[in-house]
């Protein structure tokens, strides 16, 4: 498979990275010589220097012979020509574009039908607001993902020393509790993600992940001595576009809500914008002003400015000054292991968002959802089992599943019942399947999923 991806920052490095592992054959296309160094020098993958829209370069980087486009410059207009161009040379090759302007929201469907012809828009504010309307409703979690309609959650939550499980055999669970145990697909101790065993104990720090039924996940999380905790008041600090965003999604909720921005004229825009939200001109960064907002009474502040540091910084301060809850935006995927070193846990990025959001619709098989963990150490992917791939029809405990990889949940396609599943399970043609699996073994993942050629 080949794969032109245009525009080398975060979101386009981190897609490069993860495909040029799979051995897919990958070219960059950015304008920017410092952005294609980082690029070579630390993935296996061509670089081409220009810009994208430029029909030139992309016949250059090879686009007549690519299975997929992706357009993930910081311009949205850059993004569009891109496609528009790769359309005109290249009609037959899929196109994937970052689209983050709200004013581009309503012609969607218009890019997607008609030319550019864009196969999939990928809006990573809108992906990012519902990251943390995910946080907000699962009490202690810092990160979520959904499968099988919302149904099925796959959650991260961080295990305090007073758990009642802390220090437990995961074998010894289910006597412990006195019921079946949920299902742990990983934990991540002192930034190693490891895939656990029966004999594996619990310990307080760690970061476990589990699966479970919605329905069963608030007795789930009060066996990790997580209890619901209502947001009823919530500042945000930084009122940009997905400020904005996270405001009006809030609107529709029982929620009071604040917004602290320090540009007047952005402070004018929101009042007219938002109808129930309070608007507040100053620095969310000021200890001052944070006191006279009674910062200690809200249960939820959210840092959303542009400038990650002044996010990191803000997210300390309100943490130190008493606030129940807070949740930071951070761009730089590099940052994520020290967030947990110094006390911010709950980290919500529109980079990461984007990046789950193309892997979805470049793997193979009929992958449904994407979700990276710990940055980009591990995958869970949801897919659909088709009947000639390899891990239908026969019990797991008889497939060759490697070592790095765990299937964590089955949705049978006539009952729609979740299975959490066992080495007898066998798994049938439309099966929804939900596996963990660390980076490395995505490229076996795939050719369990895929389809035999006899198929086409």
């Amino acid at each position: 498979m080949k794969v032109v991806i245009i525009g080398a920052g975060e979101v386009g490095f981190h897609v490069a990275s993860h495909l040029a592992l799979e051995n897919k054959d990958v070219v960059v296309i950015d304008r920017d010589q410092e952005a294609l160094r980082r690029v070579s020098d630390n993935i296996d993958a061509q670089t081409v220097n220009g810009e994208g829209s430029n029909p030139g370069v992309l016949e250059e980087a090879g686009v007549k012979h690519a299975e997929f486009i992706i357009a993930v410059t910081d311009s949205d207009q850059h993004n569009l020509v891109a496609c528009l161009m790769a359309d005109i040379i290249s009609p037959k090759t899929k196109k994937l574009a970052r689209l983050s302007g709200a004013d581009f929201d309503k012609y969607g469907a218009h890019f997607c039908s008609r030319s550019p012809n864009i196969d999939t828009i990928i809006n990573p504010e809108i992906e990012v607001v519902n990251t943390i309307e995910s946080l907000m409703n699962v009490p202690g979690a810092v990160d979520v993902g959904e499968f099988a309609g919302g149904r099925v959650k796959f959650v991260g939550i961080y295990l305090d020393k007073t758990a009642r499980v802390a220090g437990i055999r995961l074998s010894e669970l289910p006597d412990i509790i006195n019921r079946p145990a949920p299902l742990i697909a990983a934990i991540v101790r002192e930034e190693k993600l490891i895939i656990p065993k029966g004999t594996d104990r619990l310990a307080s720090g760690d970061l476990i992940y589990f699966i479970s039924e919605n329905d069963n996940l608030l007795d789930t999380l009060s066996l990790f001595g997580k209890h619901a905790e209502p947001v009823n008041n919530v500042l945000i600090i930084g009122g940009g576009s997905i400020g904005f965003r996270l405001a009006s999604r809030l609107e529709e909720k029982p929620v009071y809500t604040k917004i602290i921005e320090k540009r007047p004229d952005r402070c004018t825009k929101l009042a007219e914008q938002l109808n129930k939200a309070v608007i507040l001109h100053g620095d969310g960064s000021d200890q001052e002003i944070l006191s006279e907002e009674n910062i200690r009474e809200m249960d939820l502040v959210v840092t959303l400015t542009e400038d990650e540091e002044t996010n990191i910084l803000t997210s300390l301060l309100v943490k130190r000054m008493g606030a129940q809850k807070n949740i930071t935006r951070v761009s730089k995927l590099s940052y994520f292991p020290l967030m947990n070193m110094i006390g911010l846990k709950q980290i919500v990025s529109p980079q990461l968002s984007a990046v789950n959001t193309i892997l979805q619709h470049i793997r193979q098989g009929r992958v449904l959802s994407v979700i990276s963990l710990k940055g980009d150490q591990a995958e869970v992917i949801e897919a659909i089992a088709m009947e000639s791939s390899e891990i239908v029809g026969r019990p797991l405990k008889d497939i060759a599943i490697p070592s790095m990889v765990l299937i964590t949940g089955v949705i049978r396609k006539d009952k729609d019942k979740v299975v959490i599943p066992s080495g007898s399970t066998i798994i049938g043609p439309g099966d929804r399947i939900i596996m963990f699996a660390k980076r490395q073994a995505i490229p076996k993942i795939e050719k369990l999923l895929s389809v035999k050629l006899e198929l086409f």
